[in-house]
């Protein structure tokens, strides 16, 4: 695909506006901030004092609606919305041909993520999702050594609480676990491992104990079994009945290899001798991401490891395991030349 700049982008520097205008966006407007070649130009969010908070903060406008974040002449737009959100942001920055960096998941299914992804083919515009773990040194690390090795075993993790978010826990504005947290470690499965040919996966059926709540109706906790293409095979655990954030990461396991990636550090094992360990920054990783989105925008990088095209093929992954959990039945994932690259 060729990727064009935006039309108009400024030499200086690349002028960003916001859709949404909660903690995420506040995190990428942070990181934005401190680059010498970057200007906050503008923010919407429903919540209008919100999206005032968020414009002193930053000192940059708020604005309307995502159409007048996009007349106030920026080069990119943030999507930092809800799962039940995205759609109509995406297919309106790409007409107007601004780069866009989307916030996973994609959101509540893949039918969305497909149309947004046709979309952006045809206008060639920038675009990046928020998978900041494969910014890390650690897993180009893992990538170098798993390269050598016929990998045979992963086993993914995703333990953790509800966050204190009120859309989170209704599977009709989240997607649900998977879909909205554990994407992060399909997604690095995918990088490690390869592509998935089939899921079957099964569900509690019973949402938290929440009280004086109706309307939870997420899974407490999900299981999958992933077979890959080239034969390994896979297991994926998650669950939001706990109160704190237990673990999220990964195992991986090979012919005399094996490895364990966390959030904050990556582990090796080869043998009786002790393990190699690398640490794991993850705000150094959502800078980078943030970082390499700016430099594609400004025409002077080509280390996006996230593009859309590639992160549709994780919300597929995602999205199969919800849809095969809430059927009770294995979905198969289509071949790698039947996504949209």
């Amino acid at each position: 695909m060729t990727v064009h700049r935006p039309r108009g982008v400024a030499v200086a520097g690349c002028r960003i506006g916001f859709v949404g205008a909660g903690g995420v966006a506040r995190r990428h407007a942070g990181m934005l901030a401190e680059f010498d070649d970057t200007r906050l130009i503008s923010v919407t969010d429903v919540d209008p004092d919100r999206a005032r908070s968020f414009a002193t903060d930053f000192g940059l406008r708020a604005v309307p609606d995502a159409q007048a974040v996009l007349d106030s002449g920026v080069d990119a737009v943030y999507v930092c919305v809800p799962p039940f959100a995205h759609g109509p942001v995406e297919l309106r920055v790409a007409e107007a041909g601004a780069a866009l960096f989307v916030e996973k998941p994609l959101g509540l299914d893949a039918a969305t993520a497909e149309t947004i992804a046709e979309r952006l083919e045809q206008t060639g515009v920038v675009a990046s999702v928020g998978h900041h773990w494969r910014y890390s040194p650690a897993v180009g690390w893992a990538r170098e050594v798993l390269a050598d090795h016929d990998v045979r075993l992963l086993m993914g993790a995703w333990l953790d609480k509800i966050p204190p978010v009120s859309w989170w826990a209704n599977r009709s504005r989240s997607g649900g676990q998977v879909i909205e947290q554990a994407i992060h470690v399909l997604d690095l499965a995918r990088l490690l491992v390869g592509e998935v040919a089939e899921v079957h996966a099964f569900a509690d059926g019973r949402p938290p104990d929440s009280p004086g709540t109706t309307d939870f109706d997420v899974d407490g906790a999900t299981v999958a079994n992933l077979r890959f293409r080239d034969g390994a095979v896979g297991t994926l655990a998650a669950t939001c009945l706990l109160r704190w954030k237990h673990r999220a990461g990964l195992e991986i396991c090979a012919d005399g290899l094996a490895l364990t990636l966390t959030e904050d550090a990556l582990e090796m094992r080869n043998g009786d001798a002790a393990p190699q360990m690398r640490p794991i920054d993850p705000e150094g990783a959502k800078r980078a991401a943030d970082r390499a989105f700016v430099d594609a925008v400004l025409g002077r990088g080509e280390d996006l490891r996230t593009p859309y095209s590639d992160a549709l093929r994780t919300h597929r992954l995602a999205c199969a395991i919800a849809r095969s959990a809430r059927e009770g039945a294995p979905v198969r994932l289509p071949e790698a030349h039947d996504v949209l690259r």
